[in-house]
């Protein structure tokens, strides 16, 4: 099933699965379905990261072009709370943000397209995320924005608490600093 969120670029996909008493079987990319969804490569690299406490914030992460990246997610273990912000200057949803919990017991996948900054939080230990791009990695590419920008306001489910974020994410910038290069990059 393939779900437009409130940004209809954000599409969440919750793949079928079949089950008896042995556990489950579930197709997880079926190229062509994906596409006549809208969901399109084509996909040439896949990521992995592995979290071992609850409270790890990771993100808010994208790449610029001609590296910019579609990103299809899913938690294969744990429960994350992920988190899409438009970066597209030239939107009517510019700064707005799109959130969902994905979990090795729901099965859910987000895609989040070209000029979305990407994110989550482990609400679980021992989470491990995998994730399709469509652009490979690209160090003089790849750019960032600050997770706890309050022009944005992400609803974080932190319940009081400070995440883990590394050193690199906790110099990003807000969402102000970055739009003049985000309107040159557009260009």
């Amino acid at each position: 099933m393939f779900q437009r969120l409130a940004i209809p670029d954000l599409v969440l996909v919750t793949p079928t699965r079949h089950g008896d008493t042995r556990g489950y079987f579930s197709e997880t990319f079926r190229e062509r379905e994906y596409a006549e969804a809208g969901i399109t490569g084509p996909f040439v690299q896949d990521n992995q990261a592995f979290s071992q406490e609850s409270g790890v914030l990771r993100g808010l992460h994208f790449q610029v072009p001609p590296a910019a990246q579609a990103k299809l997610v899913a938690c294969t273990q744990g429960v994350i709370f992920d988190v899409a912000v438009d970066i597209r200057p030239d939107s009517a949803t510019f700064g707005k943000y799109v959130s969902a919990e994905l979990s090795a017991e729901n099965g859910h996948q987000l895609y989040v397209p070209e000029g979305f900054a990407h994110g989550y939080l482990t609400l679980t230990d021992n989470c491990l995320v995998q994730y399709k791009v469509t652009a490979y990695y690209s160090p003089e590419d790849e750019r960032g924005l600050a997770w706890n920008d309050p022009e944005i306001g992400i609803a974080w489910p932190l319940n009081g608490n400070q995440p883990t974020v590394s050193e690199k994410d906790s110099r990003l910038p807000h969402l102000s600093a970055l739009r003049p290069s985000l309107e040159e990059s557009a260009q």
